[in-house]
């Protein structure tokens, strides 16, 4: 293409440098116009070769420098964009090995009711601390006190027939003497002195099983008394309520048995068994040992260094994630450390102090 303008200006300025037609005349006139043609030829010839050198430069000579190619091309249908991989779980930094994890509770329950029972008064809150045997709700007691009475009165009916036994063994025993003696004597016949005898031995019976009565009675009124006291939830150990889960006039059991039957009051934290759970790559895993002095910070506090140590390393690897699970005891209880909070922990090398 860049041959092709070049001829063609080539051309044009031939053309343009070629002398006209001589006209009919003299010599010296001819000389002239010869002269004058070649002059303007020259003119013509520099002048179009400087024209067709600056359009070659224009249009892209061949010695105008190439445009500059991106060495990264555009992502296309073909080759489309990769996404950024996701951070590793732990990584190594400064020589220290840092992981990260949440705190966690080692002691948490959601505390039910032994019995199946409609609430009457839940007595906690969110965020209310409680301590061991504390109760938290009450349920409807009626029938279970109706039970508690009747077996209180089973009780008083053993009892006194205890005494009503004794009181007529007693008089069967010295009966019992006194036929003895007049049979002896020969004023009583042996018929009275075989009923008297069997008269007392009765009574004894009756009296043995009055005692064992008055010992069921006694077992009926303790295990009704428990049960009385199983409608009142109370707290397992000291903690905090975290949440609540039941509301008075709703049905609570322990066995869930669907529908709206709950099976917890609330669910309560022990905030002294609160500790940090990491997950640390399997390749890393070399790095971590009991004992270890750890430093932890909280997403919620990242200015906060909280001393810890390693506690045990959970024998066995998530075969998804390639990690190992390590329990961080907290050196230093404080109200600022809830549990499920976000933190990364950094795993101290030799001779580093928390």
């Amino acid at each position: 293409m860049q041959r092709d303008k070049a001829e063609l200006l080539r051309s044009i300025a031939i053309d343009r440098a070629a002398p006209p037609p001589a006209r009919q005349g003299g010599g010296g006139g001819r000389g002239l116009v010869l002269g004058l043609g070649a002059g303007a030829a020259v003119v013509v010839i520099a002048v179009g070769v400087t024209w067709s050198t600056g359009l070659l430069n224009r249009f892209g000579g061949a010695d105008s420098a190439p445009a500059a190619v991106s060495a990264k091309p555009a992502p296309t249908a073909a080759n489309p964009a990769q996404p950024t991989p996701a951070a590793p779980v732990s990584e190594v930094r400064s020589g220290n090995l840092i992981g990260s994890g949440y705190v966690v509770a080692r002691r948490v329950a959601t505390v039910s009711a032994d019995v199946t029972g409609r609430v009457r008064e839940v007595l906690v809150q969110e965020g209310m601390l409680v301590q061991k045997g504390q109760v938290l709700a009450t349920l409807d007691d009626v029938l279970a006190r109706s039970d508690l009475d009747l077996a209180r009165a089973r009780q008083a009916s053993a009892e006194a027939a205890v005494v009503a036994n004794q009181a007529d063994l007693v008089d069967a025993e010295k009966t019992l003497e006194r036929t003895r003696a007049l049979t002896g004597r020969q004023f009583s016949s042996e018929a009275d002195l075989i009923k008297a005898d069997a008269r007392a031995a009765s009574l004894r019976a009756q009296l043995v099983k009055s005692k064992a009565d008055v010992n069921a009675a006694r077992a009926t009124v303790a295990y009704d008394a428990e049960m009385v006291d199983r409608y009142q939830v109370r707290a397992p150990f000291t903690g905090v309520v975290t949440e609540k889960n039941a509301q008075p006039g709703e049905i609570i059991s322990p066995m869930s048995s669907g529908g709206f039957t709950r099976t917890g009051v609330c669910t309560l934290v022990d905030m002294d068994s609160l500790e940090f759970e990491v997950e640390v790559n399997e390749a890393n895993i070399a790095r971590v040992r009991p004992g270890q002095k750890v430093e932890a910070t909280l997403d919620a506090y990242p200015d906060w260094k909280v001393p810890a140590s390693v506690l045990a390393i959970i024998p066995t690897a998530s075969r998804e994630k390639a990690t190992i699970k390590v329990r961080v005891a907290i050196a230093v209880k404080d109200p600022r450390i809830l549990p499920n909070m976000a933190a990364k922990v950094t795993f101290l090398n030799e001779g580093k102090g928390a």
